[in-house]
C-alpha cells in the first residue's frame, strides 16, 4: 500500500545526491565526508546501543564499538593536546547543553555574543542557555562589529556578577580575545566556555588560536564544519578529574542516552584523515577565504571587515542590502546552483532577521573537493555575473563544479592516486 511512498523517498535521496554534487556549496556550517568515512555508515552499528563508557556499558555486545570509541578518544586527545575529551554528544548544541546544564543555574548572569554580533542561537534565550537562566547579556563590540571591546567588557565584568562567559560565534571572522579575558575570568571566578563549532578544524590544523591553551575552561564544538567529520559534538578540557566528572554526567545521562554509534564510527575515520592532512587542509581553507573575499571586493561587493583583512577563518561576510538583502540574494544564488545562507550583520536590528543585510560564505567544503585560489576567483566572477550583471549562470556553475568530485585530504583511493601523481610530477620537475 505504501511502497510508492518508499520509492518517492528513494527518488528524493537520489535527486539530492546528484544535485548537491554539482552545486557550489558555500554554507559555512557544512562539509563533506570522504567516501571511506561514508562507507562505514549504515553498518550494524546503526541498530545498536552503547550507554556508558567503553568497558563499563549498560548493554552487552559492545566490544567492537568499545575499541572504536577508545581509539577516537585517544587520537582526538592527541590531536588537540587536551587532558579530557567527551565524544558522546550527538551534535554541537547537545555538547553545549551538556556543559551549560552543569554550570548555569536559575538567575545566573551569562555574557554571550549577541545574535547580530554572530552569536549562536544555543547561547541565547530561545536556545540552550535560556533553559537555565534569563539573565543573558551581550558583549560590547568595537565600532566595526566584528571584535569584542575588551576594555568595556572588563568594565562590565568588574561591575556585574557574571557567572559564565561564552565565547565563539556562528558568524566568525576573527578570534575572540580569550587570552585577554581568561585571567580576568579566573580572578573573578567566571567559567569561560568557548564554543568552537565553526573553527574546530582550524584549531586542529594549527591555523587558529587554541582556546584551551589561552585559558578557556572548556571547549565545545561540532565535528562537521571546518572539522570534516560526521555530524556530532565534542567537549574538550584540561580541568581536574574531579571537575570533569560533572561534564561526564552532563553528557550521559544529562543530554544523551545512546550516542548514535553509526556516526561515531565515521568520525573515527575522519579523525585519522585530519591527523594526516589537517594542517595542510586548514591552511588552504584560510587562504581560500582570504582570496575569495578580496576577489569579491574587487568585483564591487561590500565585503565586511576589509580594514582587518576580511577574515581569519573559513568565513566571509558580505553586505548585500543594496542588492535586495540576504534572503533575496541567497535565493537568487540558489537558483543559479550556488548555495549559501542569509545572515544578520553586526548592528542589524533583530526584526530584519527574515531578510538581513548580509550573506555568510564558507569555503571549507569547496576546499575539500580540491578548489584553491584560482577557483575562488572564478566563484567571485560567478557572483558578479549573477548578482550584478543579472546573468543566469546556473549551467556554468554546474559545469565548473563537475570538475571537482574527488574528496581531497582523505584516504579515498582516487585522492591517493591523484596525490601520488602530483608528487611524482613535482619530483620530475
Amino acid at each position: 500500500m505504501y511502497e510508492k511512498n518508499v520509492e518517492r523517498i528513494e527518488q528524493l535521496v537520489q535527486e539530492q545526491n546528484q544535485w548537491r554534487s554539482i552545486t557550489i556549496n558555500l554554507i559555512a556550517s557544512e562539509n563533506v565526508l570522504s567516501r571511506r568515512a561514508r562507507s562505514v555508515m549504515g553498518s550494524d552499528f546503526c541498530h545498536r546501543y552503547a550507554e556508558g563508557h567503553p568497558g563499563e556499558r549498560y548493554y552487552q555486545g559492545t566490544e567492537k564499538i568499545d575499541e572504536i570509541e577508545t581509539r577516537v578518544n585517544q587520537h582526538l586527545k592527541a590531536l588537540f593536546g587536551c587532558r579530557h575529551i567527551e565524544v558522546r554528544p550527538i551534535s554541537g548544541t547537545v555538547a553545549n547543553d551538556a556543559v551549560f546544564s552543569r554550570y548555569i543555574h536559575h538567575g545566573d548572569v551569562v555574557i554571550v555574543n549577541s545574535t547580530s554580533g554572530g552569536g549562536h542561537i544555543s547561547h541565547h534565550r530561545l536556545g540552550s542557555v535560556g533553559k537555565y537562566t534569563e539573565n543573558i547579556i551581550n558583549f560590547p563590540l568595537t565600532k566595526d562589529g566584528y571584535h569584542i571591546d575588551i576594555k568595556e567588557t572588563i568594565n562590565i565584568l568588574e561591575k556585574v556578577p557574571v557567572k559564565v562567559m561564552i565565547l565563539g560565534k556562528s558568524l566568525y571572522l576573527f578570534p575572540d580575545p580569550v587570552k585577554e579575558l581568561a585571567p580576568v575570568c579566573k580572578e573573578l571566578g567566571i567559567v569561560l566556555i568557548y564554543d568552537a563549532a565553526h573553527i574546530l578544524g582550524l584549531i586542529a590544523g594549527k591555523r587558529f588560536p587554541d582556546p584551551l591553551k589561552q585559558g578557556a575552561h572548556l571547549v565545545t564544538a561540532s565535528t562537521h564544519k571546518t572539522f570534516f567529520g560526521s555530524q556530532r559534538g565534542v567537549v574538550l578540557s584540561n580541568m581536574k578529574d574531579s571537575e570533569w566528572a560533572m561534564i561526564d554526567k552532563g553528557a550521559f545521562p544529562g543530554s544523551s542516552s545512546n550516542h548514535h554509534l553509526d556516526t561515531l564510527v565515521s568520525l573515527a575515520i575522519s579523525t585519522y584523515e585530519f591527523l594526516e592532512y589537517g594542517e595542510e587542509y586548514a591552511d588552504q581553507v584560510v587562504k581560500n577565504a582570504k582570496v575569495l573575499a578580496q576577489a569579491l571586493d574587487e568585483a564591487g561587493f561590500k565585503v565586511e571587515a576589509r580594514e582587518f583583512g576580511y577574515t581569519e577563518t573559513h568565513q566571509i561576510a558580505v553586505n548585500v542590502m543594496e542588492l535586495g538583502g540576504g534572503d533575496e540574494v541567497a535565493r537568487i544564488l540558489k537558483d543559479n546552483n550556488i548555495i549559501l545562507n542569509m545572515n544578520l550583520l553586526p548592528f542589524d536590528p533583530l526584526e530584519r532577521v527574515s531578510n538581513p543585510s548580509g550573506i555568510r560564505i564558507g569555503v571549507q567544503e569547496m576546499t575539500r573537493v580540491g578548489m584553491k585560489e584560482k577557483e575562488m576567483k572564478q566563484i567571485a566572477a560567478f557572483f558578479k555575473r549573477c548578482l550584478v550583471l543579472g546573468e543566469y549562470i546556473g549551467e556554468d556553475a554546474k559545469e565548473f563544479r563537475k570538475q571537482y568530485q574527488i574528496i581531497h585530504f582523505s584516504f579515498d583511493s582516487d585522492y591517493l592516486e591523484l596525490r601520488d601523481k602530483e608528487r611524482a610530477l613535482a619530483v620530475s620537475k
